[in-house]
């Protein structure tokens, strides 16, 4: 009994020093800040999205209807506007959006160049007026938003209201000890990016005029199926795959024959890669990663379903902005029979377009869906630890991509870049055997390749299954 008595108050004493250091850390140390540290900081703010803004169509309407309507409904008349003084309004000046005449337009801010309808009580500015279809309000204050900077595809709107709560909370952040003329550093405004370029109206499968046969004049097509065997199965270069063919098989090529049937493989296989039916799932993971082009850098993004491991979205592009994001999207969105919203669950890192891309879905197809962001290396909070593993799938594909890039030491041209993923696209998800089936098979099955018996063969077989994609696409046409 002495010792257990003493246990008791062994454990009475640990529990004490417990609480206080329990209470000492409520009080001095802000457990919200440790997951989110950088997020709620202002300086990262810049890469924050903001959620869209609130759209107001102009609608035009008639004056005498809105007078009739509000004597049969109020029993009143709206009677024109009461002189005081001298009337500084010209007589041609009418209402923009419901016609009325110049008695009904009084002065609305003391002449500073503000007018008002009596009738509909719509302001607009003294002189000529171009009246939009469009109105973009601030979600925050409701004020309208300005037009700051013009970017190559896009515009910059911005809320100037310096009592809108999204500028308030965001100015209660800043650093206490902070100069005035430093403020800019910090995003404290509510802005929006306006896109001048429909990326939804872009064909995203359009083929080049030539792209409709596969003529050989001097070799085979076992010989173009051992050049993709070479070139992208084994990874090896341009010259290399020649000097293959020239000491395996005895077949004297070139180099630049070699990158001619990899080219025209490409664009024949591509309509078969993008309109295959891999049944997606409701979890993808989009990166990017970068290339080399002519010396420069260049980005392939990438978009693959987590659960059957398929590539469902690529691109490549020379800047990593937010069109080319929507573009990979599109493609892999193409997949789905009926899009499945909020059911989606998108995970990237914590670059801003992939949000931006995402609101650009929302306000052309209606399509709602969240994109979840995991951030850093470590699992610093619930969301990186609940969807890591998404997002070390997608970088263990970058991995393996960039194994195959790197005998290539860049590309040439923007052209065969794309062509060379297409190729590689390609083999991963009909080719590649896969650690997911143990290595035994690729990752999708194509029953025509019951016929083929060795790699070549199964190229072959790609580059007709493309055709017959090209050929059903102009009929559909």
């Amino acid at each position: 009994m002495g010792i257990i008595s003493l246990l008791v108050q062994v454990n009475q004493q640990y529990y004490k020093i417990i609480c206080e250091l329990l209470l000492f850390i409520a009080k001095f140390i802000p457990l919200r800040q440790w997951a989110y540290d950088e997020l709620h900081s202002p300086k990262y703010q810049k890469f924050t999205t903001d959620k869209l803004p609130v759209i107001k169509k102009f609608e035009k309407q008639d004056y005498l209807f809105l007078i009739e309507y509000y004597l049969w409904r109020y029993k009143k008349t709206i009677k024109p506007v009461v002189r005081r003084g001298e009337c500084l309004i010209s007589p041609k000046t009418v209402c923009p959006r419901c016609g009325a005449t110049h008695e009904y337009i009084y002065d609305n801010n003391g002449g500073k160049g503000q007018l008002r309808c009596k009738v509909c009580e719509f302001k607009f500015a003294v002189g000529d007026y171009n009246a939009k279809s469009l109105v973009l309000l601030c979600p925050y204050c409701s004020r309208s938003l300005s037009p700051k900077k013009d970017r190559k595809c896009f515009t910059v709107h911005k809320c100037v209201n310096l009592k809108c709560s999204f500028y308030l909370y965001n100015v209660q952040k800043l650093p206490n000890d902070l100069p005035d003329n430093e403020r800019y550093k910090y995003k404290l405004h509510y802005l929006y990016r306006e896109f001048s370029i429909n990326f939804f109206d872009m064909d995203i499968r359009k083929l080049p005029s030539w792209a409709t046969s596969f003529k050989f004049r001097k070799n085979s097509e076992h010989i173009v199926g051992l050049c993709l065997t070479y070139n992208v199965n084994l990874g090896l270069s341009l010259r290399k795959t020649a000097q293959a063919l020239k000491d395996i098989h005895n077949i004297n090529i070139s180099h630049q024959m070699v990158a001619n049937y990899a080219k025209t493989a490409a664009v024949l296989i591509k309509p078969f890669v993008d309109s295959f039916d891999y049944k997606p799932s409701n979890n993808l993971a989009a990166d990017e990663t970068y290339i080399k082009i002519k010396g420069l850098k260049g980005y392939v993004w990438l978009i693959m379903d987590t659960v059957s491991r398929s590539i469902l979205g690529y691109n490549v592009s020379q800047s990593r902005d937010v069109g080319s994001c929507i573009l990979a999207m599109r493609l892999a969105f193409d997949k789905f029979v009926t899009f499945p919203n909020k059911l989606l669950t998108f995970v990237a890192d914590g670059y801003s377009v992939y949000q931006l891309a995402a609101q650009q879905f929302f306000l052309k197809n209606n399509w709602n869906f969240n994109v979840t962001q995991v951030i850093g290396l470590t699992n610093d909070d619930a969301v990186s630890k609940e969807f890591r593993p998404f997002k070390q799938k997608i970088e263990r594909l970058n991995r393996t991509f960039k194994f195959s890039y790197r005998h290539t030491c860049g590309y040439n041209s923007p052209d065969g870049a794309d062509l060379s993923v297409v190729l590689w696209v390609a083999y991963y998800n009909f080719l590649r055997p896969h650690e997911l089936h143990y290595s035994k098979r690729p990752l999708n099955i194509v029953p025509d390749f019951q016929l083929a018996d060795n790699m070549p063969a199964k190229w072959q077989i790609l580059i007709k299954l493309g055709q017959s994609a090209i050929a059903y696409t102009n009929i559909v046409r």
